[in-house]
């Protein structure tokens, strides 16, 4: 849309407001509705302001909103619209729009609401129109509080955001006039000193009755003197001082030395001969891009101008890296402007200051105020304060900000300031700014007391040295120019912020001295960071002190528990609610805390607490009953004693292993796991002490490269300085040089570059300070370069303490010094001794070369970081990450490791633990992860599962012809045997646990395929299971024929090992398969596959409850986020599965249709695809049972037989029923099993659910 053509409608509702005729507007009898259609217009623009940009191009404000203002004031319903909806119209830009736009239409937008509101603010610089706002508001101000209504409070804040929002709008730089001529902005505030707009102000600032409206007003002032100068309008109208005539008289002075200089320069520029006889000169010494000299085609004189950059486009700097802009300006306005706003500071201070900025404070600290509405404060502070320094310096008048919380409260916020301008990088100008404002209230507290020190009142230079004596003291208040300095950034803080931090720093400084050298000795508070180690281990109880017993001591303690068990069982007093055995107020659910409560009464035991513990376990079976796991509910005193006995010696709280039954009887074995090694955190304790103050000390810590580039990229800009900054880097400079004796901080090329520059300068008479400070460090420099002859090497770095102290002292000495932190020197005997240990055990396998090291030397002094770093220094390492010890250091497979590895798998491969036997006896030793890698790689095994430990166990005597016991042992036995799987290789196989979670997920399919498929077929939705089904099979074909490769065939083939090989300690399954599957598109890696509906009826059907259901449960994925629309096929499904899962589809449709004739059938005479499925069923039983007499060592030939059809049909519902039911799984799973492994299993669950 055009937004120069006005809309219809809103064209109509703003001719309904009237006309102007002349000097008189008449309103329309639609007035009072136009101006509420045009507000609700406004509520209702889009993201480019369209309306608002409609209304400010058809000047609404300046021809229809600003006469009826002014004219037809007497009617109050249509002022009260008519203010709503200039306040509406004249809100800032950047709230319209939340921030600065960064695309450019939506900038060209923001401009155009700018150049709007800046023609508002030319409208309103009239008196007649804050003639009308300053009479009203008159009139409201006069009503007491009984008398004033809502209306009325309403009404004054929208005057007062309306006068806001005016002096708000900034000024269009391109229009505006020079120093000492009206302004706009110099208009509306003469506008405002007309109205008696301002004594109104004054008049809210100091009434106690009206501390509401006290932000409003300080918000404005600030408005009021944004481009002021409390310096310069303090001396308004009093005549030039001295010292401002002679500052003048050394700018002409600087200027008339150039002028000269550039006069005389010209002069000798002009050759006798003509241009066109300028002649060519070689230039000796000075190559050119060949190997010849350089020729030079112009006169002597430009000589000397010569660079090898001339001509070359200069490079263009990145705007993330470009110096910040400076956005704060200052203008001297109209001598009547300065006048008026000299009285109204005088005014203020005298009357308001103290009372509005304690209600603002209050208002800051309450949390009645906006965001950031603090800066408003800070401004006010360092604005009023320097006018009143300036002006007639009184205390007394600035009293409520003069006080040591106030430094606590600017420092608060400008550490806050400071940290979120770090954190938050998107808004660092803005919090940048924020800490600028900030700064500037800190330097003008400091300046105020530092006036007060020359008062000639002695109470006034007391309350100074209290004053100074507490910021000085506290830490903070010391720390926090070093912080600002080292954290400055000139991408986000102009060059003013910088310049504000050397003055305020160098006041800091000038001050402290003084303080110190009027006193003896000066006690400060000391703050240390006590770093304190503490073992973190991730087992509760032994973090509380449980720590492991050995059998022999728990048997010699039995044996007087005993005792008190026996006679606390026959104990009838003996309550069970005395103790509770969970945590009501912890996070982890009541269901969890049972390996908890089972430590707690090993703990009650070992303490020698027998009664505490009885009560405990009693407790703690009424709370869990499932399983048994404290026993039953009929146990006797006789079997809750030896049960407490299992508990004692049973180590908890590592792994709980025990499994009671309903009988009590006693634990399986568990398997072993591996100790985890105990994490170490560093707990920083802070401890505060006192300790004398010593000025020199303190100064050193601005002896750092940081702080000193920070000087030199100020005095960069000397010429632009103003003496003061000028005298305030050269002091800093001259205190670490001079009073340091660090001169060699200074000594860099970039510094020796603006000396050379500052010495060339014709006006330099006029920085005799920084001519005198350059001409002392480059003849130190130049007296060091003769003894030193690296110091012109060490020009090109900036330097710290320690390599000065090298530079000026000699390289190496302090190596010697009575450091204890110094790693002492090495002699030419030892570094050739450690050589020749380390050439001669460097390829040795099995045993790490520096701790070789470290026992063959002979001196005891020496640590392993020492060494390593020596042994780069010398050459003989590429990095210190050689030397590193993570994990396996071995990664590489030699011939023979490879030969011995085939040779120890054939002899051990009949044992029950092939793993543990090939580590143990293997020669170099390895992980166990790398060892499975390449065995896998090798082709020694086909998968994981084949070097899992064997376990034998007694099994209960089954049959096939009881199908549920042996299924039921089945499933047990898989169960037990991924629980006691090892650590490391359930983390290491989190593929195959996704490629049986899948498995599974089609097994469970098979029961609620046939129920939900004929339950669909009846309700119609014959037709989307046929899509679906063809949709199956159609991903089962395209994944066939792209060839997918799974973890297996990348093992297999080697592909993991070869990769492994190049990337050293990042040998992970997880890892690599992650490697392949995301960057291997060639090896046909599968995705997920959308099922998208492209008829009415397939859509209906994925929107019916029911039918989701029925693809939950055959594995289909649904959409995970927002972003994604459509059901998907999982990756993870292989096309056997797909196919699956695709006959289970037309199944579930063909024994509808053959239900009606299902009867008993010989089993020749059964269906096609009846016997297809019982065959599928079989095979998956038989698959099992074979797996699980495997594992058990009891396989024989009579039992791996195929069972018949009818004890097939008779079996497999159970297996459907088991495989459907996760819950059913858990609870048979959890009569045998601890809780502690059940935490185990449903965190491996976590897990594979996380990777898929």
């Amino acid at each position: 849309m055009d937004l120069y053509m006005m809309n219809c409608e809103l064209l109509a509702t703003c001719s309904a407001l009237g006309y102007l005729e002349g000097d008189t507007y008449h309103k329309e009898p639609d007035c009072l509705e136009s101006v509420k259609d045009l507000i609700r217009y406004l509520r209702h623009e889009d993201e480019t302001r369209d309306v608002r940009q409609q209304l400010g191009a058809a000047q609404i404000l300046q021809s229809d909103l600003l006469p009826i203002l002014t004219q037809h004031r007497q009617d109050k319903p249509l002022f009260d619209a008519v203010i709503r909806l200039m306040v509406n119209l004249t809100q800032p830009a950047l709230l319209c729009f939340g921030s600065v736009p960064k695309e450019p239409s939506l900038g060209h937008h923001f401009l155009q609401v700018l150049t709007y509101l800046q023609a508002y603010k030319e409208a309103f610089a009239s008196e007649k129109a804050f003639g009308v706002l300053s009479e009203t508001l008159y009139e409201l101000l006069q009503l007491g509080w009984e008398e004033r209504q809502e209306e009325d409070n309403l009404l004054i804040e929208r005057i007062l955001l309306l006068v806001r929002n005016i002096l708000h709008v900034p000024a269009d730089l391109d229009q505006e006039k020079i120093d000492d001529d009206a302004s706009v902005h110099d208009q509306l505030l003469w506008a405002i000193h007309l109205s008696g707009l301002d004594d109104l102000l004054l008049f809210l600032a100091s009434s106690p009755a009206e501390q509401q409206w006290s932000l409003h007003v300080l918000e404005i002032v600030s408005l009021m003197f944004r481009d002021q100068n409390p310096e310069q309008l303090a001396g308004a109208g009093q005549g030039r001082l001295a010292q401002e005539r002679s500052t003048d008289v050394a700018e002409l002075e600087v200027l008339r030395q150039r002028e000269m200089a550039e006069k005389k320069t010209r002069a000798l520029q002009r050759g006798n001969r003509h241009s066109r006889f300028g002649g060519s000169y070689i230039v000796q010494g000075l190559k050119s891009i060949g190997e010849r000299d350089l020729v030079f085609h112009k006169g002597l004189h430009n000589l000397r101008n010569y660079s090898s950059d001339l001509g070359k486009q200069p490079r263009r700097v990145p705007k993330r890296r470009q110096a910040a802009r400076e956005l704060s300006t200052q203008r001297r306005s109209a001598l009547n402007v300065r006048l008026f706003l000299r009285d109204f500071c005088s005014e203020f201070l005298e009357n308001c200051y103290n009372r509005l900025m304690g209600s603002v404070k209050d208002h800051l600290l309450r949390e009645k105020a906006q965001q950031h509405d603090e800066t408003y404060y800070m401004w006010a502070l360092a604005f009023f304060m320097a006018f009143n320094r300036a002006a007639s310096f009184q205390p007394a008048l600035v009293s409520e900000t003069l006080s040591v919380r106030t430094f606590h409260f600017i420092e608060q916020n400008l550490t806050n300031y400071y940290e979120m301008m770090l954190t938050d990088r998107k808004e660092a100008a803005s919090w940048a700014r924020r800490m600028h404002l900030a700064l500037k209230a800190y330097q003008e507290l400091l300046a105020t007391v530092n006036e007060m020190d020359m008062s000639p009142d002695e109470a006034v230079r007391e309350s100074s040295r209290i004053i100074k004596n507490n910021i000085f003291y506290v830490m903070e208040y010391r720390e926090l120019f070093l912080t600002l300095f080292r954290k400055f950034d000139e991408r986000c803080q102009p060059r003013s912020f910088l310049r504000d931090l050397v003055e305020t720093t160098h006041l800091f400084l000038k001050m402290l001295e003084r303080f110190c050298r009027s006193r003896g000795n000066l006690m400060v508070q000391n703050k240390r960071k006590k770093r304190k180690k503490k073992k973190k281990v991730l087992d509760q109880a032994i973090a509380s002190g449980n720590v492991p017993h050995s059998p022999g001591e728990l048997e010699a303690v039995w044996p007087a528990l005993a005792e008190q068990l026996q006679c606390c069982a026959q104990d009838p007093e003996l309550s069970v609610d005395s103790m509770v055995p969970f945590d009501a107020a912890s996070e982890v659910p009541v269901e969890e805390q049972r390996a908890e409560a089972m430590v707690r009464i090993q703990d009650c035991l070992l303490a020698g607490q027998a009664p505490q513990a009885l009560t405990l376990l009693r407790s703690a079976r009424e709370v869990w009953p499932e399983g048994d796991v404290f026993g039953s509910q009929d146990i006797s005193p006789e079997e809750e004693i030896q049960l407490l006995k299992q508990i004692l010696s049973a180590p908890l709280p590592l792994i709980l292993t025990l499994s009671i039954g309903q009988e009590g009887q006693e634990e399986q074995g568990a398997e072993e796991e591996e100790e985890e090694d105990e994490e170490e955190e560093e707990l920083q304790v802070v401890q505060v002490s006192e300790k004398e103050f010593n000025f020199l000390d303190y100064l050193k810590r601005f002896a750092c490269s940081t702080v000193v580039r920070a000087y030199v990229g100020l005095l960069r800009s000397y010429q632009r300085n103003s003496a003061h900054t000028n005298h305030c880097v050269v002091k800093m400079l001259h205190r670490l040089a001079h009073d340091l004796k660090m001169e060699a901080l200074l000594f860099q090329l970039s510094v020796f570059c603006i000396f050379n520059r500052l010495l060339s300068d014709p006006a330099a008479g006029a920085y005799k300070e920084l001519v005198t400070f350059a001409k002392y460090i480059l003849g130190k420099f130049f007296v060091l370069a003769a003894v030193n002859q690296k110091a012109f090497v060490e020009l090109l770095f900036w330097k710290n303490t320690t390599v000065v102290r090298e530079m000026t002292e000699g390289y190496g000495s302090l190596d010697g010094g009575s450091s204890s932190r110094r790693a002492p020197t090495w002699s030419p005997e030892e570094e050739a001794h450690l050589r020749e240990l380390y050439l001669a055990h460097k390829d040795v396998e099995g045993q790490d070369v520096v701790d070789v090291i470290l026992a063959h030397l002979n001196s005891a002094s020496r640590t392993r970081k020492q060494i390593i770093h020596h042994l780069v220094r010398l050459g003989l390492a590429d990095s210190v990450k050689d030397f590193q010890r993570k994990g396996t250091r071995i990664v590489l497979w030699t011939e023979d490791q490879e030969l011995e590895l085939q040779r120890l798998f054939e002899e051990f491969q009949d044992s029950d633990d092939v793993l543990s036997n090939i580590m143990k006896n293997i020669t170099a030793k390895r992980s166990r992860a790398r060892i499975v890698d390449k065995l896998l790689a090798l082709g020694l095994v086909a998968e994981r599962r084949e070097l899992y430990k064997k376990r034998r166990k007694k099994l209960a005597p089954s049959s096939l012809s009881n199908g549920e016991e042996s299924l039921k042992d089945v499933s047990q036995g898989n169960l037990e045997e991924e629980e006691h799987l090892p650590e490391e290789e359930s983390d290491e196989d989190e593929e195959k646990g996704q490629g049986s979670e899948a498995e599974q997920v089609q097994g469970s399919s098979f029961l609620s395929t046939e129920n939900l498929g004929q339950s669909l077929h009846q309700e119609g939705f014959s037709a989307p299971l046929l899509w679906l089904q063809n949709c199956l099979i159609r991903v089962a074909n395209d994944r066939e024929e792209d060839g997918e490769w799974t973890v297996n065939d990348f093992r297999r083939t080697g592909v993991l090992e070869a990769v492994g090989d190049l990337v050293k300690g990042w040998r992970t399954s997880s890892f690599f398969t992650s490697l392949l599957y995301g960057y291997c598109p060639v090896l046909g890696c599968s995705q997920a596959v959308p099922l998208v509906p492209l008829t009415e009826e397939n859509e209906e059907a994925m929107e019916n409850k029911q039918f989701q259901q029925l693809l939950c449960k055959l594995g289909i994925r649904p959409p995970a986020s927002e972003q994604e629309t459509f059901w998907r096929i999982p990756a993870k499904l292989s096309p056997t599965q797909l196919r699956r899962v695709a006959a289970s589809l037309s199944q579930a449709e063909e024994e509808k249709k053959l239900q009606p004739e299902l009867e008993p059938k010989v089993p020749g005479e059964q269906g096609p695809n009846e016997e297809h499925c019982k065959e599928h069923r079989a095979q998956a039983l038989k698959a099992l049972l074979s797996a699980r007499k495997k594992k058990a060592g009891l396989a024989s030939s009579e039992e791996e037989e195929t069972p018949g059809g009818n004890e097939q049909l008779k079996v497999a519902p159970k297996k459907r029923q088991l495989l459907d039911s996760d819950e059913e799984q858990e609870e048979d799973e959890g009569r045998n099993r601890a809780p502690g492994i059940q935490k185990k299993k449903r965190f491996q669950i976590e897990d594979e659910d996380e990777n898929d």
